[in-house]
């Protein structure tokens, strides 16, 4: 891991979407560091510094989570629940990228703190211009709160 940083966590276990996704996001040089967990439980290990990522510092957690529901080992919706109930990753947004048209799914994902929730286009040059959509938005556009700001407002009890 370098030292500046993660930009992004994608966690695809597809490689051919994780490739499309990056090439996408990497192609208006948005964002040049991006991580790949091919399942649930790599992503809780990479978003909490555990396991081999321990020395990972927890100061610099990802500006954006994109995650895909249908992980193995841990699915999509337990990864956010995870995020949500800690007060140091719970600010940490997450976007689904799903090929699940299930309603069910859309409002359990909001339920658990998603940010955003976008069905995977099917047409790979669509694809490709959502995730620069999404990229700009959540890379350029959006502000969050440094990692100190928030780990603070969560030991306030979030005031």
């Amino acid at each position: 891991m370098n030292s500046i940083g993660t930009d992004i966590l994608l966690a695809e276990e597809s490689p051919e979407e994780a490739e499309v996704t990056i090439r996408a996001l990497r192609r208006e040089d948005m964002t040049p560091n991006i991580f790949v967990a091919r399942d649930g439980e790599q992503a809780l290990d990479f978003i909490f510094c555990r396991s081999k990522f321990a020395a990972r510092s927890s100061d610099r957690p990802p500006k954006l989570i994109l995650l895909d529901l249908k992980l193995p080992r841990v699915n999509g919706l337990e990864v956010l629940k995870q995020r949500k109930d800690d007060p140091r990753t719970r600010a940490i947004p997450a976007v689904i990228l799903t090929s699940s048209q299930e309603e069910g799914a859309l409002v359990r994902s909001y339920d658990l703190g998603a940010n955003s929730y976008i069905q995977k286009p099917i047409d790979f040059e669509q694809f490709g211009r959502t995730m620069r959509t999404v990229g700009f938005y959540w890379m350029v556009i959006n502000q969050l709160p440094s990692a100190n700001q928030a780990r603070k407002s969560a030991r306030q009890g979030g005031s």
